[in-house]
């Protein structure tokens, strides 16, 4: 495998940026988590159950990349999804080392751009510091984006500083959504003011606007992601988790972020319309509140992934108000109850790679 060219300058200087997640995909990459590593631990064999169904979930309509260690765990990958009836044949394999599973923060970010009546691709290869340091070792999963554009014969632009997937969310236009908890949190850029983080927004994933929100849901150890707490359903409409149980503890965090959005605008100066979403009853395990919520949805071609959590009539609340306002989209629930123990769900574990 030839070594990943290496771009000078920005994606912006050179014409790309960052696609809204629902544009058309050529598939999703998922990093397969390790028995020993950190994320499930006494659960693993639940977890990747779940796993196994969102997988099985994509594949019915685009391709699944998964990232394993050798030979010998693609065997192994391979039997037990057999297993669990997912598609195999819609389900490719790459030898490429990782810590942990949570793809969309230590995997590649794909940008885009139009050059010469075609689209042509790039990775940006952020850095990667598993959440301030909170979890080492990350090495592995730092080098996952460069191994992933050497795989696909892809450049790649090194902004240098830290940036994880789960902490921006992007509406295509030149908007993107992101919180003050996590961007300017001292464990990731200590000596990057507000001003120079938006400028890298700018220039390496080729926006235009920023929304910043306060901060995230309780129980997420990521210093409040974004797709825990409000995410884009089209370019003018966000989708926000609501409480209206004031003794909750995302009570006050969620109205406050709510208003936010309401003062905020797009890159054009328009308010956004919002849709709220309710949260799940609180999720426990150990003794642990986790971090459940049903913004942590994946677009996959034709489908909105939405993680549930075994309530019923919460569950199937927030799928109904998804649908509604996706209507050409099928909206699909997939089982997370496991998952979630790891901290994270569908768009956690998923890093979409889009069509070029």
């Amino acid at each position: 495998m030839r070594p990943a060219r290496v771009l000078d300058g920005t994606p912006a200087q050179h014409g790309f940026s960052f696609p809204a997640e629902w544009h058309r995909h050529t598939g999703t990459w998922i990093s397969w988590p390790r028995p020993e590593g950190i994320s499930f631990p006494g659960r693993y064999h639940e977890a990747i159950q779940n796993i196994a169904g969102v997988i099985s979930a994509i594949a019915a309509r685009e391709r699944v990349h998964v990232n394993v260690p050798n030979a010998n765990y693609e065997r192994l990958v391979r039997q037990f999804l057999r297993s669990q009836n997912v598609p195999i044949g819609r389900v490719g394999f790459h030898h490429i080392p990782t810590n942990e599973c949570w793809t969309r923060d230590h995997g590649p970010a794909f940008v885009l751009r139009k050059r010469r009546g075609r689209t042509e691709a790039a990775v940006v290869d952020w850095g990667y510091n598993a959440w301030g340091g909170k979890y080492p070792p990350y090495d592995a999963d730092d080098a996952v984006p460069t191994r992933v554009a050497a795989a696909l014969g892809l450049p790649v632009f090194y902004p240098r500083i830290v940036m994880e997937g789960g902490a921006v969310d992007f509406n295509g236009e030149g908007t993107v959504l992101t919180t003050t908890s996590c961007l300017l949190n001292k464990n990731r850029n200590p000596n990057l003011s507000k001003r120079q983080i938006e400028r890298y927004l700018r220039d390496y994933y080729g926006q235009r606007h920023i929304v910043w929100l306060g901060q995230g849901i309780e129980g997420d150890d990521t210093d409040g992601h974004i797709d825990d707490l409000a995410r884009f359903l089209d370019a003018s409409t966000i989708a926000i988790g609501t409480e209206w149980d004031r003794s909750d503890r995302n009570f006050v965090v969620l109205h406050e972020n709510r208003e936010r959005i309401a003062e905020a605008r797009d890159q054009d100066g328009q308010p956004f319309r919002i849709i709220d979403l309710p949260m799940p009853k609180p999720v426990e395990y150990d003794g642990q509140r986790l971090p459940a919520t049903y913004l942590n949805f994946y677009f996959v071609n034709g489908a909105l992934l939405v993680p549930t959590f075994g309530q019923r009539a919460r569950d199937r609340q927030a799928l109904a108000i998804l649908q509604d306002h996706l209507p050409r989209r099928k909206v699909i629930g997939v089982d997370c109850r496991a998952l979630i123990w790891g901290l994270g769900a569908i768009h956690c574990l998923t890093q979409q790679q889009p069509r070029f």
